[in-house]
């Protein structure tokens, strides 16, 4: 009788739980997710895209200086993603993770509209039609560079979890049967295209606001939305599914290193014989366990059995034996680790559209009507536009028929997505070159080399083919690479994958500083490339040389996109599957292992 009660309670407890788990996630939790992202880059976008004008204009700060502050900004902020990576995946979990990280960016924003509004936190304004102008103080310059590190602080816990949290919305409550949810790469379309619009709403409002009312108004509006942000996010509290963190990820991964360096010697002799343990990787495997690939051997002697690897209670020594599961874990990280690299060289160069391109816009005829002239930093509208265009139309239209040819779901893989992005970038770097040779030829012809402040007869629209074409990689480089990631990734570490991601970006943002610095510095005697008086400078150059470094990029990627091979899967029926999306000589494998293909 107690024995049936005890049955009983069990069974109401898990129906409890059951019906708890179908009320929470969804896409009910998308509008607070996404304003809650929607905010933090209208907050992000509306002082960074304009940042330039800010140090150089305001600060007067020289532009290859004021260039390497912003691009070594973005670094930071892109680098500090993968501690608050860490931290959600081993112990905080992505709500908190997010939650804290919105308020210290929300401290940032605060310092930083003061600095903007209060007449001792920046410079004088310049005399009219003075040459040298009063450069920012020491002291002034560390009221920007604290600003901006709490920025970037706070940027650590938001963008590594926002993304994985918001797909762990659909994809935990498809598990539990919820009718409507969408499929993962239905939201990464959404989410970007939240994305897009909150910059597009940033470099036409708030960049107005900037140049026309001022910057302490022009840095307040992104201050109050990051606060919205903040609670946004918060008041969807008891709606979301929470994912428990399964313990360090780092910490695993450093536990199948050892074990296998310590029996380095020893050798496999059947895969089938090497350790498992369902119930000690079931918090960290709950949509199926990894299997075995022959792929990275050296780390499968972690999984060896020998004498002295077990605990008399029958538990493994974490740092002597390590589950297959844990052992693929590592191997998929590596194995990402190559495509996240290409990563790097794409965002070195595009780091210049927030500098040298913004610049070359002001010299240029901004009018649009007798009264109004469009803003350099709203340049960018027409990259967001195009991505939010592409967006649209990838997944309403060109999935469709992409679909009817290929038969997937979300009709071309990611690396091909991303494939397709990589070449179009380049084309948006050439076309800047082009332009360029055009607007200092037209400097020259109208007798303007000299007149860095001078306005140009040349409309500042000859710049928007390469802000347009750069939108349209966007849609296809960013989207493609967060889905890899996060599909590719072992899921107990989706944030810290969302880290790489970011990682990428902090790294390109470095690489532009160095290349920057070198350009500058070798160019020096012959002819300056990166002068602050562009029209007698040959930035074009440079475009043409960021544009060699693209296509070296591409064939890069192409080979590692040769070599890779998918994370095999067994789902929690017992199913094996396999998500496979090129014929790169993995197709075997996954047949030998019984493997279905999604």
């Amino acid at each position: 009788m107690a024995a049936e009660d005890g049955r009983g309670e069990k069974e109401g407890a898990d129906a409890a739980a059951a019906r708890k788990a179908k009320r929470q996630g969804g896409f009910r939790t998308m509008p607070f997710i996404l304003a809650n992202d929607f905010c933090d880059r209208l907050a992000s976008v509306g002082f960074t895209s304009n940042l330039i004008t800010y140090l150089t204009l305001q600060l007067h700060l020289p532009l290859v200086h004021a260039s390497n502050i912003i691009t070594n900004y973005n670094g930071t902020a892109n680098l500090t993603p993968l501690v608050g990576g860490l931290i959600a995946d081993s112990f905080a979990g992505r709500f908190w993770t997010i939650a804290v990280g919105s308020a210290v960016y929300q401290i940032g924003m605060v310092c930083l509209t003061l600095s903007a509004a209060l007449p001792s936190l920046h410079p004088p304004p310049c005399a009219k039609h003075a040459a040298d102008c009063r450069r920012a103080s020491s002291y002034q310059i560390a009221v920007l560079y604290l600003s901006l590190l709490c920025t970037s602080i706070g940027t650590g816990g938001t963008r590594p979890c926002t993304v994985a949290f918001g797909a762990d919305q659909l994809e935990l409550s498809a598990a539990h049967g919820r009718r409507g949810a969408r499929p993962k790469w239905s939201f990464f379309n959404l989410y970007f295209f939240a994305v897009e619009l909150a910059k597009l709403t940033a470099v036409t409002a708030v960049v107005y606001i900037q140049e026309n009312v001022g910057w302490g108004w022009g840095l307040g509006v992104p201050t109050i939305a990051m606060l919205a942000a903040v609670i946004a996010f918060i008041s969807g509290y008891s709606l979301y599914v929470r994912m428990p963190p399964g313990g360090s990820p780092m910490v695993r991964l450093a536990q199948v290193a050892v074990a296998a360096f310590k029996k380095r010697k020893a050798a496999v002799s059947d895969p089938s014989l090497l350790y498992q343990d369902k119930k000690l990787d079931a918090g960290i495997s709950t949509a199926g366990r990894l299997l075995h690939t022959d792929q990275l051997k050296f780390f499968d002697k972690a999984a060896i059995v020998t004498d002295g690897d077990v605990l008399p209670s029958g538990q493994p020594r974490p740092w002597r034996l390590s589950t297959v599961h844990r052992v693929e874990e590592l191997k998929s990280i590596i194995r990402i680790l190559p495509i996240c690299a290409a990563g790097i060289i794409l965002v070195t160069s595009s780091s210049h559209n927030h500098s040298f391109a913004i610049q070359q816009a002001r010299t240029m005829d901004r009018a649009i009507t007798p009264r109004f002239k469009i803003p350099p930093a709203s340049m960018f509208i027409f990259t967001n536009l195009a991505m939010l265009l592409t967006l649209a139309l990838y997944d309403r239209v060109l999935v469709r028929v992409l679909r009817r040819f290929t038969g997937r779901p979300s009709g071309i893989t990611h690396l091909q997505r991303t494939g397709v992005g990589l070449a179009i970038a380049m084309l948006s770097n050439a076309v800047a070159a082009v332009v360029e040779r055009r607007r200092r030829s037209v400097a020259a012809a109208s007798g303007l080399l000299d007149a860095p402040k001078g306005t140009l007869p040349m409309s500042v629209f000859w710049l928007v083919p390469q802000f347009a074409i750069h939108g349209v990689a966007n849609a296809f480089m960013d989207v493609g690479r967060m889905e890899f990631l996060y599909d590719q990734a072992p899921e107990s570490m989706r944030s810290m994958a969302a880290a790489l991601y970011w990682l990428t970006f902090s790294i390109g943002s470095y690489l532009g500083t160095l290349l920057v610095t070198i350009v500058h510095a070798k160019t020096q005697r012959s002819g300056q490339w990166l002068p602050d008086n562009l029209n007698r400078g040959k930035l074009d150059n440079y475009y043409w040389l960021v544009v060699a470094l693209e296509v070296v990029n591409l064939v890069y990627f192409f080979i590692c996109v040769k070599y890779y091979t998918f994370k095999p899967l067994e789902t929690v029926g017992g199913e094996e599957e396999v998500e496979l999306y090129h014929g790169n000589g993995t197709d075997a494998a996954a047949k030998k292992q019984g493997g279905s293909f999604k």
